[in-house]
């Protein structure tokens, strides 16, 4: 994050001096002091080191001292005073104000006072980000799945570069989980996370939450703020959902990440930032390419390096152990006494496509141990897919002994009804393989009407695009 530096003093050869030693890479510097209505710049410049003129300050003094600690980003307050007297250096440190310089000292003294006090609030910023929740690493992916081992060999290689990334994959696979641990191997887990969703904010908010605004860019912006990229300066942003992003927005964003330089609303000037983008989506880009809905050229800049997340459905070795760690969790989340899940409830979860990927396993998890009344979730705490739509125990299609339980209590009509379904969801998956993903030939394949088809696959929850290019 950088540290914004606000000048309101009256002497323009030392406002002048400040701002060229002060502006360099890691600092932004305001000057307000020699501009219309300086204090009221000053309260909307969202500034974290402010030094002020005491002259400046609204009478009586002690309220404006009061007005610039009550700011949204606290800021450490430096007052310039005309009187080198210690007691009314005393009490204006009795009213709030951080540090307190006579005016009349060295130009080299003052600037060293306000180098000291820049550093003590990045370590300030540094000491909050580590009592921030601790971020995942890499090596909490353990898993015993083939491909998830292989991506995880990639995820390792790309780590500990600043190359941009491009995460891909369903929805609820972790993709966000997935940049908050390569951020924390990378060399600048020291630095900030930042995360933005560019699909949950609306158009006319996305920009100004990205690049930030200044005080009076548009109707209510009465003060200046910061964007994403400017806090995740020396540090990491995640691009959540970049396929939804605007077009108009798509054009301003590569132009960020052609020269890392980022003007705010209404700014007039571009601040440069140092920053590693990862950027992630559920959308097959080259597609929405080709329908004009992404710029080609952001395509190929976002794409330096694309890493596919495996589907769970892909990697079903991992549902046992991940099961375990989110009943774990959510145990002592939740305060219930659940020790374990029982074996035909485990089987059922190895068993389940999961359209939800590891988000919906996680909440599967906590539903049920919310439910449970026993020590241990039975098959009968998962939701009812569990038990009806195509999780037959596999026993029962081949005719073993043990399989069949499944069917005490039930109908004929019931039991024909689920065996009819789990019959079609594994014929429809194995033509769909087939013909890899192709809606038309699978229908001809089937002998039914391709709409007809399209409705059963929505019916059992069957999605073409898992099976292009199998």
């Amino acid at each position: 994050m950088l540290v914004r530096l606000v000048l309101g003093i009256k002497s323009r050869a030392l406002q002048k001096h400040l701002e060229q030693r002060f502006s360099h890479a890691d600092v932004q510097v305001e000057s307000c002091g020699l501009k219309r209505n300086p204090w009221q710049r000053m309260v909307n410049s969202c500034g974290d080191i402010i030094v002020v003129s005491e002259t400046l300050l609204p009478s009586p003094i002690e309220s404006g001292i009061g007005i610039l600690n009550n700011l949204p980003e606290n800021p450490t307050t430096v007052i310039l005073h005309d009187s080198d007297s210690s007691e009314e250096h005393a009490q204006l440190v009795a009213a709030g104000a951080d540090v307190v310089l006579y005016a009349g000292i060295s130009v080299k003294s003052l600037t060293e006072a306000i180098e000291t006090t820049l550093e003590s609030r990045r370590q300030l910023m540094q000491l909050d980000r580590r009592k921030e929740r601790p971020q995942p690493k890499i090596g909490d992916f353990i898993s015993g799945s083939e491909p998830m081992q292989i991506f995880m060999s990639e995820v390792r290689q790309v780590a500990p570069s600043n190359s941009i990334l491009l995460l891909l994959g369903e929805t609820g696979v972790g993709k966000e989980h997935l940049a908050k641990a390569i951020h924390a191997e990378s060399p600048r887990a020291a630095g900030p996370f930042v995360a933005v969703n560019t699909a949950a904010l609306p158009e006319q908010l996305l920009e100004s939450e990205l690049f930030g605004h200044k005080q009076g860019a548009f109707t209510g912006a009465i003060r200046s703020r910061r964007g994403a990229f400017e806090l995740a300066h020396a540090g990491t942003i995640f691009l959540d959902e970049i396929g939804e992003m605007p077009l108009h927005l798509q054009t301003k964003l590569l132009r960020v990440l052609q020269d890392y330089e980022v003007r705010p609303v209404g700014g007039e000037s571009s601040i440069w930032v140092d920053v590693r983008v990862i950027a992630a989506t559920n959308r097959d880009l080259e597609d929405e390419v080709g329908r004009g809905n992404f710029r080609k050229d952001l395509y190929y800049r976002l794409s330096v390096v694309k890493l596919i997340i495996p589907p769970l459905r892909q990697r079903r070795e991992d549902i046992p152990a991940m099961a375990e760690h989110f009943l774990g969790y959510h145990r002592h989340k939740i305060g219930r006494e659940v020790n374990g899940i029982a074996e035909p409830a485990m089987q059922a979860l190895c068993r389940y496509d999961w359209p939800g990927n590891v988000r919906e396993l996680m909440n599967v998890i906590e539903r049920a141990i919310l439910l449970c009344k026993t020590e241990e979730i039975s098959l009968a705490d998962l939701p009812n897919v569990f038990l009806k739509g195509g999780i037959l125990p596999e026993g029962v299609l081949a005719g073993e002994p043990g399989g069949l339980a499944s069917w005490k209590g039930k109908t004929l009509p019931e039991v024909q009804r689920e065996v009819l379904e789990q019959v079609e969801k594994l014929y429809f998956k194995m033509v769909l393989k087939e013909t890899r993903g192709r809606l038309g030939q699978a229908a001809r394949l089937a002998g039914i009407h391709p709409r007809g088809l399209y409705n059963k696959l929505k019916r059992l929850g069957i999605r073409k695009e898992d099976f292009k290019g199998r």
